[in-house]
């Protein structure tokens, strides 16, 4: 089974773009919610949820100590929401690390909200301190009625909370927020009340993606009554209203997955006009704006 690599893998795989060099460690399959109807990443049936067995998880990160040594320094936990294992199993896969990959710098994983709430900041701490340094939360949007319509199974306050709890704790929260995701009907209130989340949870990072579906719309049509999306200007307008709307003191912005048509990088709140003057500018200029290529947008 591990002839070739020490890790079995279930495709697909995902990750964020941040951790490309990062060694992809599976500790479950799947997500455990795997709800939300604009989300395709974990609806194959191969990736049912399930927990990975413990002696397999650390098997393959003694296999991997064996092969690569102390050359790893980054380690993502997959598949979807790592966090939702209990904190104890967490701390044994986070010491076989320490031990087996001596390298490590960083370890990471995606969170799922509702996987903190029954986690204590002291829990988070500990997983701090055994060395998870960021966690990833698709936050998606801090309205509550897109929330409900995409069936995410989060509010506002409960993601506001997990939020706080990891700041608490000293981990570092890399948010991601969905454009377009609330369609013509509620794009403002979905912009307003997401940057009214950002601004209440003030994370170390922040993204945006434009929500995409390669699979077709039906299944988040079939719960978003009159759904529309947003054509590339109106995408532009939300993402000027969001971002207007944020009152940051330091959080590095991130624009530029390969799903938006307009690249946007910087610190906010430093570079908040900045970004406003791009987006302004794509807006009223769109045929001269340094925008993606069509051909080169994708997941």
């Amino acid at each position: 089974m591990y002839s070739t690599f020490p890790i079995r893998y279930v495709d697909p795989v995902f990750r964020p773009p941040s951790e490309a060099d990062s060694l992809i460690l599976p500790v479950t399959d799947g997500c455990s919610w795997n709800h939300c109807t604009f989300c395709e990443m974990y609806s194959d049936p191969q990736k049912k949820f399930r927990a990975r067995d413990a002696d397999e998880v650390l098997g393959s990160i003694r296999r991997c100590g064996e092969r690569f040594g102390a050359e790893i320094r980054r380690v993502f936990l997959a598949d979807g929401d790592a966090l939702v294992l209990p904190t104890r199993r967490l701390l044994t896969i986070l010491a076989a690390i320490r031990t087996h990959l001596p390298g490590v710098r960083r370890i990471s994983s995606y969170c799922l909200p509702r996987n903190l709430r029954k986690k204590s900041v002291e829990e988070l701490r500990e997983l701090a301190a055994a060395g998870l340094k960021i966690v990833y939360v698709g936050a998606e949007s801090g309205d509550d009625k897109v929330l409900v319509s995409v069936n995410k199974g989060e509010t506002f306050a409960t993601t506001c909370d997990a939020l706080l709890k990891l700041g608490a704790s000293g981990i570092s929260r890399s948010v991601m927020i969905l454009n377009g995701l609330g369609g013509r009907t509620l794009w403002q209130q979905h912009a307003e009340n997401s940057a009214r989340l950002i601004n209440a949870t003030q994370p170390e990072y922040l993204a945006t993606l434009v929500v995409s579906f390669p699979k077709g719309e039906d299944r988040l049509r079939a719960g978003f009554a009159g759904w529309e999306p947003l054509s590339q200007r109106e995408l532009f307008v939300e993402m000027e209203c969001f971002l207007a709307g944020l009152e940051l003191e330091r959080t590095v912005f991130r624009s530029d997955h390969a799903s938006n048509w307009l690249i946007l990088k910087g610190t906010l709140g430093a570079d908040k006009a900045r970004l406003l003057d791009q987006i302004r500018t794509a807006i009223a200029h769109p045929q001269t704006a340094p925008l993606r290529p069509a051909w080169a947008r994708g997941l």
